[in-house]
């Protein structure tokens, strides 16, 4: 597995990335508690005609660094080190949760380097009922932590997932996702979503200038469309987009959340090849 360095703000990061396929570069960007393995059904949609950099983020996986506080632009920064170090100059660029929020902010203070940009249930600033929401998760994963418990595990179907998935799972089902989950969840939850308390982009959307795809959770419990309007108006060049599932649509429904993704990567290079005359 290949990784690089990214300076952050509290200390050096080591950063791990997948990297597979080939053709034009596309930068996959996990989000709170997940790792890069969250992107593998997308990956496996594209990498016959895409350059696939999926990093760890700081609290993820393979990823290591000072274990101090985090900020977005310290993400962000360590997404674009992955970007370099795979050698992708320009690139298509995607995101989920607070993967997209680190997306938002990397195409705002990079703007030349980026493609297209795709962000699934990004927020351009956290208000009150979602820094309630936040604050939530840390005393779940503090209590988890202190007593042995899977508090935060059990929560996160009940915050994540939309009506389909609850209309065809039953008490096995429910108890079996619980268990999976309670060994994928990154240890470094807690950091990250310290990190979602502070997410503020209103500066940068004005500075995106790459074409957008807000796609949005018919059935997100923590993003709400005000949200969204505030992304759609604040690009410039940005379309909207629903998928018929929860906040975690990447798990509750990964083929029709990678046909998504995939439909509109697959635009914007058709685009870039069609003459100038002819767009």
């Amino acid at each position: 597995m290949p990784s690089t360095t990214a300076a952050l703000s509290h200390g050096a990061a080591t950063v791990a990335y997948d990297r597979s396929g080939s053709g034009p570069g596309l930068v996959l960007v996990h989000g709170t508690g997940a790792t890069k393995e969250q992107w593998q059904p997308l990956t496996g949609a594209v990498a016959d005609r895409f350059t696939v950099v999926a990093p760890d983020l700081s609290g993820s996986g393979a990823t290591t660094d000072h274990g101090g506080p985090l900020t977005v632009a310290d993400l962000a920064d360590e997404v674009l080190a992955a970007a370099d170090d795979a050698g992708l100059a320009t690139f298509h660029l995607a995101g989920h949760s607070l993967g997209a929020v680190v997306a938002a902010h990397l195409a705002g203070t990079h703007p030349g380097r980026v493609r297209s940009l795709a962000l699934h249930a990004a927020w351009v600033r956290t208000d009150s009922r979602m820094a309630a929401e936040f604050r939530y998760w840390l005393a779940l994963l503090r209590s988890d932590a202190r007593h042995g418990t899977d508090l935060f595990v059990r929560m996160l179907p009940l915050m994540a997932f939309g009506p389909r998935y609850w209309e065809r799972t039953d008490d096995a089902a429910y108890e079996a996702l619980v268990g999976a989950l309670a060994g994928v969840i990154a240890p470094g939850a807690g950091r990250q979503t310290e990190v979602d308390l502070t997410v503020d982009l209103g500066p940068l959307l004005g500075r995106i200038t790459a074409p957008t795809l807000v796609l949005a959770s018919a059935h997100d419990r923590i993003i709400d469309a005000g949200q969204q309007r505030a992304l759609l108006s604040g690009i410039a060049d940005s379309r909207y987009a629903e998928i018929d599932a929860g906040h975690g649509a990447p798990g509750e429904d990964p083929e029709g959340f990678a046909a998504k993704l995939a439909a509109f990567l697959d635009e914007r290079v058709a685009a870039e090849r069609e003459p100038a005359g002819l767009r």
